[in-house]
């Protein structure tokens, strides 16, 4: 038996746009017969950040405030000039954008997106996980 773990790089171009991915690969081979046979092969996709975008910095005092997910669960969004924040628990992480209401943590996949209700005002913080939302509401007057 062998088992050889490694990584591979891919690259490809669409109608002129390159595109490239890094994975990591474990192979598992079987000699049988005096034949080498592949019997199993699992492959993980590196997660890599977007490309940052543009923030508009005149939308962040829609964005500002205390969100609740629970009553002892809550974060605060604020800003730095052109830079936005997120702080829970004492720790404060930068969210930069890709549009100008679509954020990312750098190193850590999902989004966070702000939910804006029928009157124009933002009512909820979304951390989208894997395509699955959770909902932190925004705390009124806070």
């Amino acid at each position: 038996m062998a088992i050889l773990s490694y990584d591979a790089n891919e690259t490809e171009t669409i109608f002129g746009q390159n595109l490239s991915a890094r994975y990591h690969i474990t192979d598992t081979w079987l000699r049988r017969d005096g034949n080498w046979q592949i019997i199993a092969s699992q492959a993980h996709r590196y997660y890599e950040d977007p490309a940052v975008g543009k923030a508009d910095p005149m939308k962040f005092p829609d964005f500002i405030g205390n969100y609740e997910l629970a009553a002892s669960q809550t974060r605060t969004v604020v800003a730095d000039g052109d830079s936005l924040f997120v702080e829970r628990n004492g720790k404060k992480e930068q969210l930069f954008p890709e549009t100008s209401e679509l954020f990312f943590r750098k190193g850590i996949e999902g989004r966070i997106l702000f939910r804006y209700d029928k009157n124009g005002k933002v009512d909820a913080l979304i951390d989208r996980r894997n395509n699955e939302d959770v909902v932190w509401r925004k705390v009124a007057g806070k």
